[in-house]
């Protein structure tokens, strides 16, 4: 019988699952997405492999589930930056100071070893989901300052947070990158509001 280290079976489980998916995260930011396997995740934590299949049908359920942990992290990190603001147009700009400084501070690594994955069909809309969930901070701050197609702000925000990002990752200095990129931004948004 394995060793329980929490204080019931249900939160053993919960500490099982999280050592797996440490695990994962770990394979993949060494050696790249491609490299997690329900062998090479179970030797990495410890367990024997068919403990793996416990928790998690596939290798690729696996990875599934550390993008959507991924992803809910970096959710919680933009709702919390954009939470203080006191104006709309201070809360845009804190979206997009702390989705840069994510990608500035590395902390986006495993998101982008694990963007080549094939991932199952039925969990693509619950990762679809949790794409368009980094953006919904923003939303509430876009209706307030007057713009109607949330949709095409939204989208150009993501465009110029690509953008930026793809710099950052070329070696232009991040605080440089996130300057102009708010200035950019709020005056793009700006004249969506005048049209």
């Amino acid at each position: 019988m394995p060793k329980i280290n929490a204080s019931n079976v249900v939160e053993q489980r919960e500490w099982r699952r999280s050592q797996l998916i440490s695990a994962a995260a770990a394979i993949a930011l060494e050696s790249g997405s491609e490299a997690i396997t329900v062998s090479a995740v179970a030797q990495r934590a410890g367990l024997a492999r068919t403990s793996v299949y416990e928790y998690f049908g596939s290798s690729a359920e696996l990875v599934a589930d550390l993008i959507l942990e991924e992803l809910s992290l970096f959710t919680s990190i933009l709702v919390d930056a954009v939470e203080p603001a006191k104006n709309s147009e201070e809360a845009i700009a804190n979206w997009i100071n702390s989705a840069l400084l994510y990608i500035a501070d590395g902390r986006h690594l495993l998101a982008k070893a694990l963007s080549a994955t094939s991932l199952p069909v039925n969990r693509s809309a619950e990762i679809g989901a949790a794409h368009r969930a980094l953006l919904a901070p923003l939303s509430k701050a876009l209706f307030e300052i007057g713009i109607s197609d949330l949709n095409y702000a939204l989208n150009m925000i993501q465009s110029l947070t690509d953008a930026a990002t793809k710099r950052i990752e070329n070696g232009s200095d991040p605080q440089s990158e996130i300057s102009k990129t708010v200035a950019f931004c709020i005056a793009g948004l700006r004249t969506l509001i005048q049209s």
